[in-house]
């Protein structure tokens, strides 16, 4: 190998192994099924549709999403009444006389959960889902939100008024201090 491919080479894999540790490769594609230790396919499948019903975002693919499934198998794996809860549910939303849920229109899907919102099956999953996707920060990148605050004295000097996604007030919403 001449010195001028050894370096080229070699730059290509510092590049390549930055752009991994700092994370803008996705850990999970949006196209691809994880693998999940206790999940089998349809249930994973039909959690992905549940998640993104409960929490939609349309600038959120599913790779976000497919974390949330993540986090439910391993509560699963940890707890067996957490895998009995979570096959039990989806073969209910499965079971539906509109077919299987992953099938359904976005409305009959709606639909079906608003009809179990109540059930401890409901409360299980949206509640990982609010804590595993609320707090990823590739969601919080997506979403244009910034990261908390507080390690740079809160949000008074540092980004308050650097709404973009929000139109300017009328001029009558913040009167000139007298």
């Amino acid at each position: 190998m001449k010195r001028r491919d050894f370096l080229k080479t070699g730059a290509l894999v510092v590049a390549g192994t930055a752009v991994a540790i700092t994370g803008l490769i996705p850990e999970v594609r949006a196209d691809a099924v994880p693998a999940f230790a206790t999940l089998k396919p349809e249930e994973a499948e039909t959690l992905l549709k549940m998640t993104r019903q409960i929490y939609p975002h349309s600038k959120l693919d599913d790779a976000a999403y497919w974390k949330v499934v993540k986090q439910l198998d391993t509560a699963s794996q940890a707890d067996p009444a957490t895998a009995k809860l979570l096959a039990d549910g989806v073969a209910q939303l499965n079971s539906s006389s509109s077919g299987k849920f992953a099938g359904m229109s976005d409305n009959q899907q709606l639909d079906a959960l608003k009809g179990i919102e109540n059930t401890p099956f409901f409360q299980k999953v949206q509640s990982v889902e609010l804590a595993s996707l609320y707090n990823d920060p590739a969601v919080w990148k997506a979403l244009g939100y910034q990261g908390p605050a507080y390690s740079i004295g809160g949000y008074v000097h540092h980004g308050f008024n650097d709404l973009a996604w929000l139109p300017d007030p009328p001029e009558s919403a913040s009167p000139k201090p007298a």
